[in-house]
């Protein structure tokens, strides 16, 4: 078992959590129940997936719920794509916080392949 707390994977995608609610606060009022949730409840997928994975007993499950959390990171990705899109953000905003998502990508990736089998 991994202490999650302890993880960078966990830590930075919780600074993503963090990012994602201060950026939808400034979504229009009828995104509200449309793409400001989804963002905000994928980016809270991301570190809740982790952190429930280091619980399970073995390395194969554990990595199974990090492709989940990997997928909750493209998804946000996509939503982020979205967001600047309908120019809900800037391309400064979308520039920093495309490369925070993927470095968060790159980070549970290189986690999960080192996973030793269990």
């Amino acid at each position: 078992m991994h202490n999650f707390k302890k993880l960078k994977i966990w830590n930075e995608s919780m600074n993503l959590v963090s990012e994602s609610y201060k950026l939808t606060r400034g979504f229009p009022k009828f995104e509200t129940y449309g793409l400001m949730n989804q963002m905000n409840r994928c980016a809270v997928s991301i570190p809740s997936n982790i952190s429930e994975g280091s619980s399970k007993s073995s390395n194969k499950h554990f990595a199974t719920y990090l492709e989940n959390s990997l997928g909750s990171a493209f998804e946000w990705e996509t939503q982020l794509n979205v967001a600047f899109n309908e120019n809900y953000i800037n391309e400064e905003k979308f520039k920093e916080l495309e490369q925070k998502i993927k470095q968060i990508q790159k980070m549970i990736s290189s986690f999960k392949s080192g996973l030793k089998p269990s």
